[in-house]
């Protein structure tokens, strides 16, 4: 008994110190891609709501390009946007598509994994305008009822620059996502321990048509922990491309959280959900079909 669990602890440190290290490798990457993005983000903040609030019912063309943007604020101040009806529906959804939360930097930090990133973010663009301009010019969904002259800037910062500055910005969002890696890193190696890697297609369900809406449903979880994790998992090779899409597509970090916390129309804020779903599962499925 006492060796089955001496050699459990040491199976276990063994897996930790693995985990550190490939974590450690990562972390240089991860740090660049958070002071650029902290950088693109002070700078670009202030004209994301003016884009798209003169863009008007075309708005959902400056949110997907606009959403693609890898940072934590902009599916926020879109729903509080919406909440305020200064924007579309339409220009909403484009934004919670497009928005990848963390998943551009984990995917950075993975230097071989950089050539999946264009392909990702040019397929989520083109899906967050198409869904954007069909869902306004087809009026699905309740469409703005009221304009302001002025609008008082509403976008998360998680860190202004009174607090610290565009640095200690950086190097908080780096340590937050690390923190958040190394669990998946580590909970990934343990199941190939556990189970082996000729099991684990089968685990994650590789080359299923379920892998997609599985993916979906996780990106719809509110917390950049999502995001993390489908990267993450996509960057191993262990989910597909359709399901990489699916899960990111759904992924709107925290948009969907403010979204229900400032819309007083429950019911509303239930459609975008079920309608983000469902286009970022069907957009996987579609892709799992045509290319695997």
């Amino acid at each position: 008994m006492e060796k089955r669990t001496f050699f459990m602890l040491e199976t276990l440190l063994g897996l930790l110190l693995d985990t550190v290290l490939d974590g450690l490798k990562m972390l240089p990457f991860l740090f660049g891609a958070y002071l650029l993005i902290e950088f693109l983000e002070h700078r670009a903040g202030e004209r994301f709501v003016t884009s798209l609030q003169k863009f008007g019912r075309a708005g959902a063309v400056a949110g997907a390009v606009l959403g693609c943007v890898p940072q934590c604020g902009f599916s926020v101040a879109a729903a509080n946007l919406y909440a305020n009806r200064l924007v579309t529906a339409g220009t909403l959804l484009a934004v919670f598509i497009s928005t990848s939360d963390e998943a551009v930097p984990v995917l950075l930090s993975h230097p071989e994994s950089a050539g999946k990133i264009l392909p990702l973010l040019l397929a989520k663009i083109v899906l967050a305008t198409v869904t954007g301009l069909a869902v306004d010019f087809s009026g699905i969904l309740k469409a703005p009822q009221k304009d302001l002259e002025a609008v008082r800037e509403e976008h998360c910062r998680c860190h202004t620059e009174g607090e610290g500055g565009i640095l200690v910005s950086a190097i908080l969002h780096t340590l937050q996502v690390f923190g958040f890696l190394l669990a998946v890193i580590f909970s990934f190696n343990l199941l190939i321990g556990l189970i082996g890697e000729n099991r684990l297609g089968s685990v994650l369900m590789s080359g299923s048509l379920l892998q997609p809406i599985l993916a979906a449903l996780i990106g719809l979880i509110p917390n950049c922990a999502a995001s993390v994790v489908i990267a993450e998992l996509y960057a191993e090779g262990a989910l597909s491309f359709g399901s990489a899409m699916a899960g990111l597509s759904s992924g709107a970090g925290l948009g969907l959280l403010v979204l229900f916390r400032t819309d007083r129309d429950r019911k509303e804020c239930l459609h975008i959900t079920a309608l983000l779903f469902a286009v970022s599962a069907l957009t996987g499925l579609l892709l799992q079909l045509l290319i695997g």
